[in-house]
């Protein structure tokens, strides 16, 4: 199983997003957190998994919630995730983030 670690800024991104909901609905944020823990396990345990976001990334999106985690496999075998973002942001924002 890989070791998954968050990019200082898309720590923030999932912190604000979880912040987002929990303003809303406190089962929508437990949902929402739910959701990207699943997303981060299968990541783990699979990080081929998910498809391309372009030649260096992989994008996972979420079920039931407007987000992606877009993620690098490191050739350790660790995992970075360099975004949680939302679907309406500008595409590749983060792709300075390495």
């Amino acid at each position: 199983m890989a070791n998954v670690a968050f990019h200082p800024d898309a720590q923030q991104e999932y912190q604000a997003a979880i912040t987002w909901y929990q303003q809303r609905s406190q089962s929508a944020a437990q949902r929402f957190v739910a959701e990207v823990d699943h997303v981060i396990d299968v990541i783990a345990a699979q990080p081929d998994r998910y498809g391309w976001y372009d030649d260096e990334f992989r994008e996972a999106g979420l079920r039931r919630y407007p987000y992606s985690v877009v993620y690098r496999v490191e050739p350790s075998g660790d995992v970075l995730v360099v975004a949680v973002t939302h679907a309406s942001r500008e595409p590749g924002y983060w792709q300075g983030r390495t």
